[in-house]
Formats: C-alpha cells, structure tokens, sequence
C-alpha cells in the first residue's frame, strides 16, 4: 500500500488522491452577485450540510493550484455575504459542467449554460430554476486556511429560506432520492448519479443497543460464506435468537436441504446470505446462523 506524505508530493497529484478517496461529494452550485450586482454560478464540490438548528451548509472556494488566484464567488461572498447554493440533479450536470469554465467576470455563466436566473426571496443572488432545490444563504463567516495554491476558504452559510420542487416530494412530504436523481463528485471526471439501483436502504436503529459483532457464533465468523456486511447486519440484531426458534427451524424444508448437504454449515450461511442480501428477513437469518454453530 503506496504511503504518501503531503509534503512530499506535488500539490496537484495529492489532490486529486484526495479526491479520488474522499468521495462521492455533494456538489454545492452557487450563485452569487457581485457589489454591482453581476450573477455568477459556479460548481463546489468541497461541500455538505454541518448542522441544522441554525441550518449551516459549508462550502470551499480553494485558491487555484495552477497560478495560486482565487474565484468570483469568493470575492462576491466577501463582498455580498449572501449566496444561494442550489443542488445538481442529472438532469442538469453537463449544463453545470459549462459553468465550471473559467469564464471572465463580466460574463454570466448562466447564459452560457442555458439555465434560468429567478428571484430569490430574500438575498440578492438569483436562484438557478432548473435546480430541484434551491437554499437562500447569509454568510455567516469565511474561514481562509492558506495562502498557497490549493488552500480552501470555508465559506460558512446559513439558510434562510429553502425552495422545493413539489415533483421531488413523496407522500411522506419528504425529499425522494430517486426523484431528485442528484449527481455526487469523484476523483479527476467521474461524477456518480444517487438514484436508481445505487440507492441502497439500510436501517440500524440507533437507539436501541445491539448484540454486536462479539456476540456472533464462531462458525459465522469463521465463515468462508458471510461477508463483512452480512455480519454487520447480524451484528446489528437486537437480541441472540432463542435456542427454540433455531431449534424449530429444523422443520422447514429449505433447512433440512441444508442439512443433508455435503457442508450443511456452508449451506445455512448460504442461506442466511441471500436473506440478508434480498432485506427480507434478518430474524430468520439470524436463527439459520445460529443453527449452524449447532450442526
């Protein structure tokens, strides 16, 4: 494993390890103006949420690697302490991706993207209309932490006025991933798209204690079968199965055919294995594993 020292490497090589590892990343798309009230909008990717009571979104305009300047939004953000960071769904990356282009000052980036400016209702910058979500920011501080190219600028944002699109919202009157279709970032040009068959539920309740990876049985964790993530979710159980609800398990018949097989310990976590991996019913996983310490 190659062991990389930052002060040892060129700046941009160490970069783009970084980004490379540290991923995906919520694009912030910000939009901002300057003291004369020119637009701007540019892609972040140093950026996500920290807290929300008060609401604060982070994001980092990092000083160029390449001549060591610094970006409009910065200035503007200086200038303006206001910002809307609006989201980036797929439906609009390769537009954001325009944007990304170091354009002029003078020249607005959202012309020559092809996306809408429209009012925001409380700051002065304009909100990006084709964004799913757009979150009105004050600039509560700008934290500087270099002066060298590469250094980043945490630009500290709270929210004071969040807007929707009603097409994203389920019947829970929450956000639905699938219908946001939001993009992330990743090392060099990959981009990642949150939606579709990359969507992946995992419920832990956190507030109840689990048995924990120490209490699993021996065989499990000696198993050739059971990865890391099917003991993880056993290790999440709440309790050990009772020794008669792995004994009656002994009844069913896709157990006895675990049973009578060659390895009938490998064929239980076989089993095991695919409940856990269709969701369907960790309990009953549980109690097949556990059967196999017995067999």
């Amino acid at each position: 494993m190659p062991v990389i020292d930052p002060k040892e490497i060129a700046t941009r090589d160490f970069h783009q390890f970084l980004l490379g590892a540290v991923a995906p990343r919520p694009i912030a798309f910000v939009s901002t103006v300057d003291a004369d009230g020119n637009p701007n909008l540019a892609p972040y990717s140093f950026f996500n949420a920290f807290s929300s009571n008060p609401p604060m979104l982070v994001f980092s305009s990092n000083r160029r690697v390449s001549n060591n300047t610094t970006k409009d939004t910065l200035a503007n953000v200086e200038a303006t302490r206001e910002a809307v960071i609006n989201v980036v769904n797929y439906a609009i990356v390769r537009q954001m991706a325009v944007t990304s282009v170091e354009f002029d000052s003078d020249i607005s980036e959202f012309e020559k993207a092809g996306l809408t400016p429209i009012p925001s209702d409380i700051v002065k910058a304009p909100r990006v209309k084709e964004s799913p979500v757009n979150m009105e920011c004050k600039v509560k501080d700008i934290i500087t932490l270099g002066e060298h190219g590469g250094a980043g600028h945490l630009v500290l944002c709270e929210v004071v006025r969040m807007h929707i699109d009603d097409d994203i919202v389920d019947e829970r009157n929450r956000i639905d991933p699938h219908k946001i279709d939001l993009m992330g970032r990743m090392g060099r040009a990959y981009y990642v798209r949150a939606s579709g068959p990359a969507i992946h539920t995992i419920v832990q309740p956190v507030t109840q204690l689990t048995i924990g990876w120490q209490a699993l049985p021996q065989s499990a964790l000696n198993s050739k079968v059971l990865t890391g993530n099917d003991l993880g979710m056993l290790a999440g159980m709440q309790e050990i199965p009772s020794k008669e609800a792995v004994s009656a398990l002994k009844s069913e018949e896709k157990v006895q055919a675990c049973l009578s097989a060659n390895d009938p310990v490998e064929a239980l976590h076989k089993y095991a294995s695919e409940l856990l991996q269709q969701n369907r019913n960790r309990d009953l996983a549980g109690q097949v594993v556990w059967l196999g310490d017995l067999v």
